[in-house]
C-alpha cells in the first residue's frame, strides 16, 4: 500500500473505536458544537487579507519530525498576530503528531477560521470538528469518491461549517460539487509525497469560477504567491516552511512583508 493507504486503514480503526469511547450524540452536546464558526469564505475574500492559511504541524511521513519543541498556542497565536487569515491544525496523531485536543485549546484565544487537517472519512469526524471547535473541514478526493464528498460536504454545511476539497489530478475534478466552498490542489502528491509546484498552476483554469482556489503544500517563496494570485487563487495553505524556522510567527510576518 501507498502512504495514503496506510493512513486511510489506520484512520477507519480509530473512527470506529471513537464511536464506541465517545458516542456521536455526546459529540453534538458539547458547548463548542453550538458556537457559530468563523467564515474561511469572508476571510479569504476580505480586501487586504493575505490569504495565507498557516499551519502547525510537528512532523509528517515523509519529512518526520518538522518542529515539536514549539508550544502550540504561541505558534498560532504569533500567526493571528503576524496577519494570517486562517489557521490548519493537524489532528491526526499517529502520522503527523497532532491530536483533537489542539484546537480544543487554543480556540478561546483564536478568532480567524480554524481548518481542522486530517483525513476524514466518516460523518463521525464533522461532528467531532465542530465539536472541537473547528470552522471548516478538509476533504480529500484521492480517499473519498464523488458521492461521499458530496455527502460529507452537506453535512459539514448543514451544521453551520464550510468545506475546502483536495484535489491532485485532473481526474479528481468530478469530486467537485454545489457543496464545496473551496477547491484546493495540493503541490504534493499523497501516494509519494513528492512536490510540483506547478500543479497548482496548470489546473487553475479548471476550478470552477463560483470556487475559492487555494494552493497547498511547496510554498516557500512570497514571489510564489504573487504567481498564484495572477492565476486566481486567493488562499495559501503554508505550513512547513513556517513551522522549519525558530520563530514561525516571525517568519510568516517577514513572508507577508514581502508580500507588498
Amino acid at each position: 500500500m501507498n502512504i495514503l493507504d496506510t493512513i486511510v486503514q489506520q484512520k477507519r480503526k480509530e473512527v470506529d473505536d471513537l464511536k464506541h469511547r465517545l458516542p456521536e450524540n455526546m459529540l453534538m452536546n458539547s458547548a463548542l458544537y453550538e458556537r457559530d464558526c468563523f467564515s474561511i469564505s469572508e476571510a479569504l475574500n476580505h480586501p487586504g487579507g493575505s490569504g495565507i492559511i498557516a499551519e502547525h504541524k510537528r512532523r509528517s511521513p515523509s519529512k518526520g519530525i518538522i518542529n515539536n519543541q514549539l508550544e502550540l498556542s504561541h505558534v498560532v497565536n504569533a500567526y493571528q498576530h503576524a496577519g494570517a487569515s486562517a489557521l490548519s491544525i493537524l489532528t491526526d496523531e499517529i502520522f503527523f503528531g497532532g491530536t483533537t485536543q489542539d484546537i480544543i485549546s487554543i480556540r478561546s484565544s483564536i478568532s480567524i477560521p480554524i481548518l481542522r487537517k486530517d483525513f476524514i472519512i466518516d460523518e463521525y469526524q464533522v461532528h467531532e470538528a465542530k465539536s472541537i471547535g473547528a470552522d471548516f473541514i478538509l476533504l480529500i478526493a484521492a480517499c473519498l469518491t464523488p458521492a461521499r464528498v458530496r455527502q460529507l460536504a452537506a453535512l459539514a454545511v448543514g451544521i453551520g461549517m464550510e468545506v475546502l476539497l483536495e484535489l491532485h489530478d485532473e481526474d479528481e475534478f468530478g469530486h467537485i460539487c454545489d457543496e464545496v466552498q473551496l477547491v484546493g490542489i495540493n503541490n504534493r502528491s499523497l501516494k509519494t509525497f513528492d512536490v510540483n509546484i506547478d500543479r497548482s498552476l496548470k489546473m487553475a483554469e479548471q476550478i470552477p469560477s463560483n470556487k475559492i482556489k487555494v494552493a497547498e503544500s511547496g510554498i516557500d517563496d512570497p514571489s510564489q504567491v504573487k504567481i498564484f494570485l495572477d492565476h486566481g487563487y486567493k488562499g495559501f495553505l503554508i505550513g512547513e516552511y513556517f513551522m522549519r524556522q525558530s520563530d514561525p510567527g516571525q517568519a510568516l510576518n517577514n513572508f507577508i512583508n514581502k508580500l507588498g
